[in-house]
């Protein structure tokens, strides 16, 4: 009797509304996150915010599988690069007490740094447009595992070994952790405190944000802490979670709860002011003068004609979305424990149950120029014909990245290496709107009789043109036999080893075998379409990329 009730009382915890008020939109949002409410499922918690006031608040599935925990607001959760927002609050907070420069150098605060750190600013870290590989990334390719356990001196080691960037900074923006690590160093630097204890004594405590802290210190116990989760192949979950105490450019452990007082900032605080908030919102400049969408730790859109500020986050078993809409003092926040989720579209599910009417009077007064929405393109029919004529893959030889354009039941299709893809519609013979982005994305399709491409336009940021090629889609002989050997790169410390198998060709990286490599074209090879090899003619030499945030790393045949 006693497990009936108590299996009772968790079920009624997982339905039950924790709101300031009775909203008509409840039944609405309880449908968004119903999968999320079954006792064996992980869930996490949503966080609505009008005017101020926090009027909606729910937790939805379980916060900790082992015990029956149930998520509410009061549950903590990783929030991850959600996280960034704070440590640039903290830099600009220096900043304002004119303890640093926006414009001081990397060198200034690491003069053991390579020659690089004399050309990449304090803003440059802000705005990701620093050009510094990703330290997340550069610990997988020198051989660290996501399981595997590494420490600040690691990180900074891995980055003073880098001898290039990926590219001159300012002239590009290219998001990166590394970025907003060394953030949080130069704060411990500046004002003789780790991140942790700056964010508490200026931010968190302020704010009597009891609930939220930087967690530098995977030891730590979290009351309310909800157990991170992946889904295994038998319809169950495993726990994953990290063992690294890395943070500035994640590290924030935090409640719905918490966040409103946070966001109550923006509009009325006599801690952060507008200025304040200016600065936090201003969008970063590149080196020719173009604006990019991101500013201090924040993304700054539009989404229906409304002015957007978000961030998302996700690291381990967590997943994170925080967005404002400030013109209609609107905020969203769902944090999640689990993988398999998407956070950022169910915010904006959210956001048009509550927005309609604010959509609408923006759209009305908006000029097509200023921001496009799907409606203002008119589609038109191509024949068959027509659209089969742009299928084939394509190259983007700064991301390193390839494309394929498919036709699927008479649609042409933008497919990325996972296999997902989003379907274009045209809008003239040769371009085609993106179905699916919140924000236009056109792809314009242009040849020279010799040579087919295409370029994606999107708001606010750098076209990106993919070549046509011709895939190989097995090694030759030849091939095996002139990829196969040891490789090493200084930047990483790392011998790559290429060996053949048959007519396969294996990675072994330090030892550790991980696994089949496979042609892409004449002197391009990739591992499980995230790992690109491009090798010098001889080929006794490769730049090796990866996901697009580290860029050709320079390995040596030995």
């Amino acid at each position: 009797m006693k497990k009936i009730i108590a299996t009772l009382l968790i079920t009624l915890s997982i339905f039950s509304m924790n709101a300031q008020e009775s909203i008509p939109q409840q039944t609405k949002i309880d449908k968004i996150f119903s999968r999320w409410n079954a006792p064996n499922s992980p869930g996490g918690t949503v966080g609505i915010i009008k005017d101020g006031k926090l009027i909606f608040t729910k937790g939805y599935g379980m916060a900790n599988l082992d015990y029956n925990i149930p998520n509410d607001p009061k549950t903590v959760f990783s929030i991850a690069s959600t996280s960034k927002q704070f440590t640039a609050a903290s830099i600009i907070f220096l900043s304002e007490q004119g303890k640093l420069s926006l414009e001081d150098t990397l060198m200034k605060f690491f003069p053991n740094f390579p020659d690089y750190a004399n050309e990449v600013t304090v803003q440059h870290l802000l705005n990701h447009t620093s050009g510094i590989r990703d330290y997340i990334i550069l610990a997988r390719l020198s051989g660290l595992t996501v399981d595997d356990y590494y420490t600040n001196e690691i990180v900074e080691k891995l980055l003073t070994n880098q001898q290039e960037l990926n590219f001159t900074p300012g002239d590009e923006y290219l998001y990166s952790n590394s970025g907003y690590w060394l953030l949080g160093q130069i704060v411990e630097k500046v004002s003789g405190f780790t991140l942790a204890e700056f964010a508490k004594k200026n931010i968190f405590d302020p704010l009597e944000m009891k609930d939220t802290h930087f967690h530098d210190n995977q030891n730590q116990i979290v009351k309310n802490r909800a157990t991170g989760y992946r889904p295994d192949r038998k319809g169950g979950y495993y726990i994953y979670n990290t063992k690294l105490n890395m943070i500035g450019d994640g590290g924030v452990i935090t409640n719905v709860n918490d966040l409103a007082k946070w966001d109550a900032t923006f509009y009325h605080s006599n801690l952060f002011n507008k200025g304040f908030w200016d600065k936090m919102t201003e969008n970063g400049i590149l080196n020719d003068g173009s604006k990019i969408n991101y500013a201090k730790g924040l993304n700054i859109n539009t989404y229906k004609g409304l002015k957007t500020i978000t961030h998302s986050g996700g690291y381990v078993g967590y997943r994170t979305e925080f967005i404002r809409f400030p013109e209609a003092q609107f905020s969203v926040i769902i944090l999640a424990n689990r993988t398999d989720t998407n956070p950022t579209r169910m915010v904006y599910m959210i956001a048009d149950l509550f927005l309609e009417d604010e959509y609408k009077k923006e759209n009305s007064t908006q000029t097509k120029k200023s921001s496009p929405e799907i409606k203002d393109f008119k589609s038109i029919t191509l024949t068959k014909k027509e659209l089969n004529a742009f299928e084939g893959f394509y190259w983007d030889g700064k991301s390193k990245m390839s494309r394929e354009l498919k036709v699927r039941n008479d649609t042409l299709n933008y497919v990325r290496n996972d296999g997902s893809a989003t379907m274009m519609v045209p809008i003239s013979k040769n371009k085609f709107k993106l179905i699916g982005p919140r924000v236009p994305v056109i792809c314009e399709m242009s040849s020279n009789g010799n040579t087919k491409e295409f370029t994606l336009n999107l708001p606010n940021a750098a076209p990106i043109t993919y070549v046509a090629y011709k895939p190989i889609t097995a090694f030759s002989e030849t091939d095996l036999e002139s990829y196969s050997g040891d490789y090493y790169s200084k930047e990483l410390d790392a011998v790559y080893t290429l060996k053949t198998k048959k007519d396969r060709m294996l990675l072994i990286v330090k030892g550790n075998p991980i696994g089949e490599v496979k042609p892409i074209m004449k002197d391009v090879i990739n591992i499980r379409s995230r790992q690109t090899f491009e090798f010098n003619k001889e080929r006794t030499a490769f730049r090796l990329s990866m996901l697009g945030r580290v860029k050709n790393i320079k390995f040596v045949k030995r």
